[in-house]
C-alpha cells in the first residue's frame, strides 16, 4: 500500500512521537510498503527530502506540562491538495490527529482511509473540552483510531468517545543489549541513571531530594542525569546548595551514549509525577538490564509490573523513592531478578511486533469499510487478507 505517515512535531526533531514516526517508517518499508512522513519544517530544513514532505511552518507551545508544536501556513489547503493529488496515498496515519493545523487540513482533503495514534496522557484539556465540538468533525473523518496504551486512551475518548485500538509504543532491545558499559563509571560504586526532561513532570527533583536523604544516611552511590529543559538550573542549584557529591549533568546525549549509559546503569530510576501515556525511556533501560524503579503512575503500569519487571513507588515521595533504591543498592540478587525479567518483557514490544500490529489493524479498518461499501475513493491497493496466527503483543495479552 502507499502510506502517509503525518506527523505535526517537525520531523525528526527529537521527541517521542516523532521516533514512534521514524520506526514505523522503517519497519512498514521493511514490510514492504510506500511510506512518506509528512510534517513540518522548524528551523532551516530543506522542503523535501527523500520521503520526508514538509508543510507549513512548526512553533514550539506549551502543552500538557511539556512543549508541543503547531503549524502554519498561509498555503496550506492549496499545497496539501497538490501533494495528495500528487501522492494518492492508500493510507494516512496521523498521529496527535488533533494538533494544529497540519494534521486537520490534511483530513479536510484527504481521500483516503484515515487513521491516528493518540499518544497523549493529561488531566484535564482546556484545548479538547472547549474544541471537541470543533474537532468533532475531524473525529468522524478518522476511519480507525489508535492508543498507545490504556491510559492514551482513557484520556482521549473523554473527549471523542469510541473505538480504540491499543497499540503499544515500540523499542528496538537489540541497539541496548549489544551496548558497551563505560568502563570510568565500572568503579563499584553503583550507577544511579535518570533520562528525560528536565520539567516538574518528569519528576527530576524527587529523586535529587531522595539522593540527598541517602547521602545523609551514608549510603555511597553516583547520579547520572541525562537531559535539558526548563528545569535544568534548579536542579544545578539544589545540588550546589544542598552540597551533594557525586551527582553529574550529562545534559543531552548521542542516542549511542545514551545506550551505553542505560547499560552502565545498576539501577535506573523514572520519578515522573504523572501525564506519562506510556514510558518508552523504561523500555529502553530495561532492554539494556538497568533494574527499574519508576512511579506508581497510570502510563507506566502497562509496562513495568509491579515487583517482577521493576519496582513501584508513590509519585512525588522522596522517601520512599530512596528506601527503594536503597533496596536495591543492598539486594544485588533482587537487581538481578529485575534484570532479567525486564529484558524479557522489552521483547513484548519491539518493532517486528508493533509495526506488524498497526499493519494487520490497517487491514481490519480496510476490510471494515469495503464489507460496508464505504471504502474512500483514493484506495486503490488490494484488500489486505485477514492475518494469519502470529505472537501477540504486550497490550494484547
Amino acid at each position: 500500500m502507499k502510506i502517509g505517515i503525518v506527523t505535526p512535531y517537525a520531523y525528526p526533531m527529537p521527541g517521542g512521537v516523532n521516533d514512534h514516526v521514524g520506526s514505523l517508517y522503517r519497519v512498514l518499508r521493511a514490510r514492504g510498503h510506500d511510506v512518506r512522513i509528512i510534517t513540518s519544517s522548524h528551523g532551516l530544513q530543506k522542503a523535501s527530502e527523500g520521503d520526508i514532505i514538509r508543510v507549513g511552518k512548526g512553533f514550539s507551545v506549551p502543552f500538557n506540562g511539556s512543549m508541543g508544536t503547531i503549524t502554519l501556513s498561509p498555503t496550506y489547503l492549496g499545497q496539501m491538495r497538490q501533494i495528495l493529488e500528487r501522492e494518492r496515498f492508500d493510507v494516512l496515519h496521523y498521529h496527535e490527529p488533533f494538533v494544529p493545523f497540519l494534521s486537520l487540513v490534511t483530513l479536510t482533503l484527504s481521500t483516503s482511509v484515515n487513521v491516528g495514534t493518540f499518544h497523549a496522557f493529561g488531566g484535564l484539556s482546556i484545548s479538547y473540552e472547549f474544541g471537541k465540538r470543533a474537532l468533532g468533525h475531524y473525529a468522524n473523518k478518522l476511519h480507525g483510531r489508535i492508543a498507545v496504551s490504556p491510559a492514551a486512551r482513557h484520556f482521549i475518548s473523554r473527549y471523542f468517545p469510541g473505538e480504540y485500538k491499543i497499540v503499544p509504543n515500540g523499542v528496538e532491545p537489540a541497539r541496548y543489549q549489544r551496548a558497551v558499559p563505560i568502563a570510568r563509571y565500572r568503579d563499584g560504586v553503583p550507577n544511579i541513571l535518570f533520562v528525560g526532561r528536565m520539567e516538574p513532570r518528569k519528576g527530576l527533583i524527587h529523586l535529587l531530594r531522595a539522593f540527598r536523604k541517602l547521602q545523609r544516611d551514608g549510603v555511597r552511590a553516583r547520579l547520572l542525569i541525562v537531559g535539558t529543559g526548563p528545569g535544568d538550573r534548579e536542579a544545578r542549584r539544589y545540588v550546589l546548595t544542598r552540597q551533594l557529591e557525586d551527582v553529574e549533568f550529562l545534559g543531552r546525549v548521542p542516542e549511542a551514549q545514551k545506550a551505553q549509559l542505560f547499560k552502565t546503569a545498576d539501577i535506573f530510576v523514572s520519578p515522573a509525577t504523572g501525564r506519562e501515556s506510556f514510558g518508552i525511556v523504561l523500555l529502553e533501560a530495561m532492554s539494556a538490564g538497568a533494574p527499574i524503579i519508576c512511579s506508581d503512575i497510570h502510563g507506566y503500569r502497562g509496562v513495568v509490573r509491579r515487583e517482577r519487571d521493576g519496582v513501584l513507588v508513590e509519585p512525588g515521595n522522596a522517601d520512599a523513592l530512596a528506601a527503594s533504591i536503597r533496596r536495591l543498592i543492598d539486594d544485588p540478587q533482587l537487581r538481578a531478578q529485575l534484570s532479567r525479567a525486564g529484558e524479557e518483557r522489552a521483547q513484548l514490544f519491539t518493532w517486528e511486533r508493533v509495526g506488524q500490529a498497526v499493519e494487520e489493524y490497517y487491514g481490519f479498518v480496510i476490510r471494515r469499510l469495503a464489507e460496508q461499501g464505504q471504502l474512500p475513493a483514493g484506495f486503490s491497493a488490494p484488500i489486505p487478507p485477514p492475518p494469519g496466527p502470529r505472537v501477540r503483543t504486550a497490550s494484547e495479552r
